[in-house]
């Protein structure tokens, strides 16, 4: 890993952003030249991993720290996926299939040629909610990454349940027949998928990243919490007609501008969704209260934003009792 030029003597704080190899380097350099000790961070995820680390480097800069991200993310990818691209590659290192991530590299490379702090993995958000569908994968990645990476700081990362007017929810069962049985509501599938992370994560010796359990605090807020527009009708809006979305954790209704199309995206997060997931990873990798940070991305209202930073703060409170998170200070 190359070093990045200190910035000379400035008022505040500047970051700087390198991409090397697939690594995402962000350093804060204060007044004086201080300089925070680095965070090396390896996400093994998908979307939902990325929304959630979207504003990690504005909040790690904003609490005096230098973060580095690499990523192993493929879109929709299970943990099931992820280990076949483990098996591919080490059956045939030349076989692209098992070359999944950035600059085409395996998770073999990514795992040896840096030192990380921390990794990270998750369950494909569909999945989440059915505890069959994480084993022998999660132990399998678990051990991959132990094997290379024995110091590093292994967290599951509960990701959340979709948005309550969500054409479908997540995997409940697979039944005797094969078919496919889904969670009825957001509610189960957050408690469903809840269950399932905090059991692997038992299993495993390694602690949670409770974005899941934040993200269910804020939906089934009254006052805050999302809810539909029933005034709204789909069939017969025309563009730009939106829903009512306020307070919306996912990305919600949007027009699609290649196809004109009125489209509901009620997985993915919205920026204050990712602002949430951020504020919750923060204060699980730094082990200080997000509620003392200042950042707040564009767009969202000041009153939403400190609400949202107290109850990521009250998340991990409650959340303090699985060991890893013992440690922090919040």
């Amino acid at each position: 890993m190359k070093k990045i030029a200190e910035v000379g003597c400035m008022r505040g704080a500047v970051i700087t952003c390198l991409v090397l190899a697939g690594v995402m380097v962000f350093s804060s350099v204060f007044a004086g030249g201080r300089k925070a000790d680095t965070l090396r961070v390896l996400l093994i995820g998908n979307s939902f991993s990325k929304n959630a680390s979207t504003y990690l480097p504005q909040l790690a800069e904003n609490g005096g720290h230098v973060l580095v991200i690499g990523r192993a993310e493929t879109g929709g990818c299970p943990l099931e996926k992820h280990w076949r691209f483990v098996q591919i590659h080490e059956q045939d290192p030349e076989n692209p299939e098992g070359r999944a991530y950035w600059a085409k590299k395996p998770l073999k490379a990514l795992l040896t040629e840096e030192k990380w702090d921390v990794v990270t993995m998750q369950q494909y958000s569909f999945f989440s909610s059915c505890l069959a569908t994480y084993e022998p994968y999660a132990r399998n990645l678990y051990d991959y990454v132990r094997k290379f990476q024995p110091e590093a700081r292994i967290l599951i990362h509960q990701t959340w349940a979709y948005r309550t007017d969500a054409p479908r929810f997540g995997l409940k069962e697979i039944d005797a027949s094969g078919k496919q049985v889904k969670c009825t509501s957001d509610k189960e599938m957050w408690r469903l998928s809840r269950a399932a992370y905090r059991k692997v994560a038992e299993e495993l010796g390694v602690g949670v990243i409770p974005v899941g359990d934040a993200f269910w605090a804020v939906c089934s807020d009254p006052k805050y919490g999302y809810r539909v527009d029933e005034t709204f009708d789909r069939k017969t809006a025309k563009a730009p007609e939106l829903p009512v979305q306020t307070h919306s954790l996912h990305k919600g209704y949007f027009w699609d501008k290649k196809t004109g199309k009125l489209k509901l995206d009620a997985n993915h997060a919205s920026p204050a969704g990712c602002y949430l997931g951020g504020l919750v990873w923060y204060g699980v990798l730094f082990g200080e209260s997000p509620a003392r940070l200042t950042f707040v991305p564009e767009g969202i209202p000041a009153d939403f934003a400190s609400y949202l930073r107290k109850t990521a703060q009250k998340t991990l409170k409650n959340n303090n009792k699985h060991k890893d998170l013992k440690h922090q200070k919040l």
